[in-house]
């Protein structure tokens, strides 16, 4: 069969991670459909990559003109049967198995035979998320991480079915899109989740155990670690929920202490202290 010619990527999904997922896919130069669930949400994720790229051009590292001609090429709809000549889609849906085996299960119906199927899932198998399809080899993990267009690395996932061929497509994808893509198979969290996670949740324990403050925390790991962020900082900057919810789901399959969240940090995800994105996390936005 060989590995297939990626020239029409879509992307279901057009929050903070689906929207940085298609920035990349129109900079590259692929024709790109965003699928949303209303005009509204999609409306706004366009705005958004225009204004990414807008500041790209004000720092001159790229023109006006290649800025229009990209988001030109974004299409957007709500329909997912706009996506039935797509040669990769890749999901960027709530992380939760049962919506992503309903959107799989869709697609599978609708793109053609020989289309990929990626999903962008951090925790899940996938595996299972490629039951959901009638042929299980074209489906493989493609893990961004957040934001997606400055974070260089993305883990291309080789699920128990998936070909050769699907996995060194999405790989020159990943390539093609100014990554350094890495091959791994469908373990919990890959690599960077399966490491960090657990560590992440060590540090967050030290901040009772040995009574440090968060920003003394952070000094520790900057400047006697090496790290180029602090813990504290980084799980804010990713969402304390998002992070709880890994470390949940990480626990659940391998059942480590080490996996499961800190009770502190579901105590701040209960309350809504969720790091950046609501303002207060272990620090104030």
């Amino acid at each position: 069969m060989g590995v297939p010619e990626i020239r029409r990527v879509g992307v279901v999904g057009l929050g903070a991670m689906g929207a940085g997922i298609a920035q990349l896919a129109i900079e590259a130069g692929y024709e790109t459909i965003g699928r949303e669930l209303s005009d509204e949400l999609g409306g706004k994720a366009r705005e958004r990559i225009a204004h990414f790229l807008g500041r790209k051009v004000e720092k001159e590292r790229m023109t006006a003109e290649e800025r229009d001609a990209a988001v030109s090429s974004l299409s957007l709809t709500t329909s997912l049967d706009d996506l039935a000549d797509c040669d990769l889609v890749v999901e960027a849906i709530v992380e939760e198995l049962g919506a992503k085996l309903d959107l799989f299960g869709e697609l599978d119906g609708i793109v053609r035979p020989d289309a990929i199927l990626a999903t962008n899932t951090s925790a899940l198998s996938v595996t299972e998320i490629a039951s959901a399809v009638s042929t299980p080899e074209r489906v493989v993990g493609m893990h961004f991480f957040n934001p997606a267009p400055l974070m260089p690395l993305v883990e291309i996932v080789k699920a128990e079915l998936s070909s050769d061929d699907a996995v060194e497509a999405a790989f020159g994808v990943g390539e093609r899109l100014g990554k350094q893509p890495i091959r791994c198979h469908d373990t919990p969290g890959f690599v960077v989740n399966r490491v960090l996670i657990p560590l992440l949740n060590d540090c967050l324990r030290v901040l009772d155990e040995a009574r440090v403050t968060p920003e003394d925390l952070d000094t520790a790991m900057t400047a006697g670690a090496g790290w180029p962020m602090g813990p504290c900082t980084l799980v804010d900057l990713v969402g304390i929920d998002v992070h709880v919810h890994a470390s949940e789901a990480l626990y659940e399959k391998l059942r480590e202490p080490r996996m499961a969240p800190p009770p502190r940090i579901v105590a701040m995800r209960n309350a809504g202290l969720l790091g950046r994105k609501s303002g207060r996390g272990f620090f104030e936005y």
